[in-house]
């Protein structure tokens, strides 16, 4: 018998995982407290550019969205699925997974299972979530099972679907683990199991450190590059072609997303608990958060040598979400780009296919259709996320000048800056 499924928090990781569950026959409850998201979703009305209205149409049956945390009375298992996002001094802030464990506390059963999927630091799930889940008078290991098992989901990634992605799973003791191993292979491939929850945490964040700390060397490498008059895109290009003992990683305008910009600074705080310091990722961190101001310049300098300034020059920014082919602005570098250029006086407008709008230091933009005259007016056009739907022959034929940050157009002219 399928068990009855709780996931809360409804954003880029609960959704396509109630979906898989709910195709995989189980009857699932998503809770989120933002009310029009709930009622969008039960609607079949999907708000992420990769969830097809369809496919919320097809689990109608087995899955639905509420507010109503009594609902978890009902179900045996419960994920957490809640953002994690840091605080303006760079320090995690936990209070969605409290505030979550605080009402499962109040509301689960006897003999459920909780997971925890949010990316966090190593030991969360024993010393934050445990405790609060402990105050509905249950023992976690004895009365209940608790395990973590982190997200992998990679917005736009064509290649691994969530079914296929081996899903990492460490619980508080062997039964937690083994059940957590057992649910989460009804529905996913392959399923790793790990000798903690700690061991779980750590190993999300190790693949996020890799990722920060090897962008921001190809970036850092970018920049010496172009000071010593050496096209790095033909280097990477060139390093691709060894078959062995190399990953190419790529430069841009700086890494956005939920977890890479974010998850390595919740390891340098942990790690500060025990008098330990994290260089490489700290160094890493510094380099990506660099890399907004480091574009901005590049366009400073673009302009100058065309006699324009920044104030006054009409810059077009293409592509606001924080990768390709997404609609998700989380972290995403151009916001900061954006924010710093109309700082300079710049007159910015954006187009995004999958973004229609931001907010820039709480003003809102619009984003305007992408044509030819809109090209020819700008002063400068930017690429900041190479979405396939450009048309980037168009672009380079109609632009005065492009600062292309993901080697989208792959013409060389002067007018064309990588």
């Amino acid at each position: 018998m399928k068990p009855n499924v709780a996931i809360i928090g409804l954003g880029y990781v609960g959704v396509p995982t109630a979906i898989a569950m709910a195709k995989a026959g189980m009857n699932v409850t998503g809770i989120d407290i933002d009310a029009k998201r709930v009622s969008q979703l039960n609607a079949c009305k999907s708000f992420i550019n990769e969830i097809k209205d369809d496919e919320l149409k097809a689990v109608r049956g087995n899955f639905r969205a509420t507010t109503d945390w009594q609902e978890l009375k009902k179900c045996s298992v419960i994920l957490i699925a809640v953002p994690t996002p840091l605080t303006k001094n760079k320090t995690p802030d936990t209070s969605a997974i409290e505030s979550a464990a605080e009402n499962i506390s109040k509301n689960f059963k006897k003999g459920s299972l909780v997971v925890l999927k949010s990316s966090t630091y190593p030991g969360t799930t024993e010393e934050l979530l445990k405790p609060i889940l402990e105050k509905s008078g249950f023992r976690a290991g004895k009365d209940f099972d608790l395990a973590f098992a982190p997200e992998r989901i990679d917005p736009g990634n064509k290649t691994h679907k969530l079914e296929d992605v081996p899903k990492v799973v460490g619980g508080i003791n062997k039964k937690s683990t083994k059940r957590a191993a057992e649910f989460f292979g009804l529905f996913l491939n392959k399923i790793h199991t790990v000798s903690s929850p700690r061991a779980a945490e750590m190993s999300k964040i190790y693949e996020n450190v890799f990722r920060l700390v090897n962008v921001s060397l190809v970036n850092e490498l970018k920049m010496l590059s172009d000071k010593m008059g050496i096209d790095f895109w033909e280097v990477i290009e060139a390093a691709k072609t060894k078959p062995y003992g190399f990953m190419p990683f790529y430069p841009g305008p700086g890494i956005g997303g939920h977890c890479i910009p974010i998850d390595p600074f919740y390891l340098s705080w942990k790690a500060r608990e025990i008098n330990f310091f994290t260089h490489f990722i700290d160094l890493a961190a510094k380099v990506n958060e660099s890399m907004p101001h480091t574009i901005v310049t590049k366009i400073i300098w673009a302009l100058n040598k065309r006699k324009k300034t920044v104030a006054g020059s009409k810059i077009l920014v293409l592509g606001v979400a924080y990768k390709k082919d997404v609609d998700d602005p989380r972290e995403s570098p151009a916001i900061e780009i954006i924010w710093d250029l109309l700082k300079k006086s710049g007159k910015v407008l954006y187009n995004d296919p999958f973004i229609s709008k931001i907010k820039i230091n709480g003003k809102k933009m619009l984003s305007k259709p992408l044509n030819r005259a809109l090209v020819k007016g700008a002063d400068c056009v930017v690429i900041l996320a190479d979405h396939s739907v450009y048309d980037y022959k168009m672009i380079a034929q109609n632009a005065k000048l492009v600062i292309d940050t993901r080697n989208a157009i792959k013409i060389k002219s002067q007018k064309i800056i990588k």
